[in-house]
């Protein structure tokens, strides 16, 4: 795991802007395409909004989520709706290139293995993403992979539905599609996440983040979640 260690929360969110328009560069000259997933987080929308004004290969790319709450849609809870607000309505993705997670569907069971069938049509079978983008909670959870949560378990799906967790179900990426990632991009800021921080770096598999594979792993973070260092 590389740490890439920064001041604050801003440079953080640019430095991570630039690290994924370099994947993205580097995935399309070698592949033709570039697969990215992303997280939700205060600092992640501050990342998309940078994204928004870099040279990108905008044509080429797909954009999944890692995980969604379960709400109707335009909800301020919604990955989906900061999203659209930080990135997508100042690019030229066009519809078919951004894969939403179903979750207003009246059968979540269903959705799940539908937006798993979307994620094998575009990065094959099994599928395999260029850059997954996650986050760490104070808790150790990592997309909505969270403490005691059934779907910590799930080793034969893409896809699975967890919680309720802090009032909402969440449809989320689970660890064997999150693992097969050429790249994970963490992006961490703020003295409360510096124990889980911590953690994580030690490779603590007691906790969710922890059991991410670390090997093509690198951390975005600021000085106050790093610990003063």
């Amino acid at each position: 795991m590389r740490i890439e260690l920064r001041d604050d929360a801003q440079s953080v969110a640019e430095a991570a802007a630039e690290f994924i328009a370099s994947e993205a560069r580097a995935a399309v000259s070698a592949r033709g395409r570039f697969l990215l997933a992303v997280s939700g987080g205060h600092t992640p929308w501050i990342m998309l909004r940078a994204l928004a004004a870099l040279p990108m290969p905008w044509e080429r790319v797909h954009l999944f989520q890692v995980d969604e709450r379960v709400a109707p849609a335009g909800d301020a809870d919604r990955n989906l709706t900061h999203l659209q607000e930080a990135l997508l309505v100042h690019v030229p993705l066009r519809r078919d290139q951004v894969h939403a997670m179903p979750v207003e569907s009246a059968s979540l069971d269903v959705a799940a293995g539908a937006y798993e069938r979307e994620l094998r049509l575009a990065a094959g079978a099994p599928p395999v993403l260029d850059l997954v983008h996650l986050g760490l909670g104070p808790d150790g959870h990592t997309a909505s992979l969270v403490p005691g949560d059934a779907s910590l378990e799930v080793g034969n799906a893409d896809v699975a539905l967890a919680g309720p967790y802090q009032g909402r179900r969440r449809m989320t990426l689970t660890y064997p599609v999150i693992d097969r990632a050429r790249r994970v991009m963490w992006v961490v800021t703020g003295a409360e996440k510096a124990a889980m921080l911590h953690r994580l770096r030690a490779g603590d598999r007691s906790i969710p983040a922890g059991r991410v594979r670390q090997e093509n792993a690198i951390v975005f973070a600021d000085r106050a979640a790093i610990g003063g260092e």
